[in-house]
């Protein structure tokens, strides 16, 4: 019996491809060597270096490497799977860059979620706001998820070596306390929950994706406001404890970088 349409769709890549003798995966550096007769913006990039950022197939079985150039200004956006800044070429038209200086590092994807329309429940938006403004380590990137759980579930598919949840924690605490936790996923709680935006069903929806979490942290702070999208009420700001303690999480957040990226080799 043939394969259906979504089934293709299903049909997962390589994790490698070989060319030249040498393995490329996700994070491998190449450089661009479009074919010939090729259309002028892939001409455009022909010696250009960059970082394989995913290994697709069609549905024609087509291998094809998802690539972002290390020159182009918007490149964050490229390893954010925004269009117009991933590039694919054939594994034919890229060659092997053995660059130890521009080794992959460790990365950490950090992400807002929470709804701004329901008051202290944006407190992750707000925070990651401010992070996104500031000069972070090479290889931390800074998203705004919002209430787009399948979104972060498949990012967080993507081979991080960690990840950092920025979001509102009810614990019964003192509005406005901090807190950073390690979230677990039994397996009773594998279920896929397209809507589901709080830490525990995010992993889960990743688990039921087939993906493997990367250690996980949530930093959190207790709300004094608690909405539902069912009250029908809009409140689009945070309440004054919370707001309070944006400046403190940004310190927190800090100590955690520093706890989670291993410290270079002399």
């Amino acid at each position: 019996m043939s394969r259906g349409y979504w089934e293709e769709l299903e049909r997962p890549a390589p994790d490698a491809v070989v060319v030249d003798g040498v393995e490329l995966r996700r994070r491998s550096r190449v450089r661009l060597k479009p074919r010939p007769g090729g259309d002028v913006f892939d001409l455009a990039l022909a010696g250009r270096t960059g970082v394989v950022e995913g290994i697709e197939q069609d549905l024609e079985g087509k291998i094809l490497l998802a690539v972002v150039v290390d020159d182009d200004p918007g490149r964050d956006l490229g390893h954010r799977r925004q269009p117009g800044h991933r590039f694919f070429f054939s594994p034919a038209e890229v060659e092997p860059v053995a660059d130890e200086a521009a080794a992959p590092v460790f990365r950490v994807l950090v992400a807002g979620i929470g709804n701004v329309f329901l008051g202290d429940d944006g407190f992750g938006v707000a925070l990651v706001s401010r992070l996104a403004r500031r000069s972070l380590p090479a290889g931390v990137d800074v998203v705004d998820y919002g209430i787009r759980g399948m979104d972060l579930a498949y990012a967080m598919l993507e081979g991080w070596d960690a990840v950092v949840l920025l979001d509102a924690t009810p614990r019964g605490g003192v509005p406005g306390t901090l807190y950073v936790i390690e979230p677990e996923v039994d397996d009773g709680d594998v279920a896929l929950d397209a809507h589901g935006m709080d830490p525990v069903k995010v992993l889960a929806m990743v688990r039921s994706l087939g993906g493997d979490p990367p250690r996980t942290l949530v930093l959190g702070c207790e709300p004094l406001t608690r909405m539902s999208a069912e009250d029908g009420e809009i409140v689009a700001m945070l309440s004054e404890p919370v707001l309070a303690a944006l400046d403190e999480a940004e310190r927190l957040f800090e100590s955690l970088l520093v706890e989670l990226i291993p410290e270079e080799e002399p």
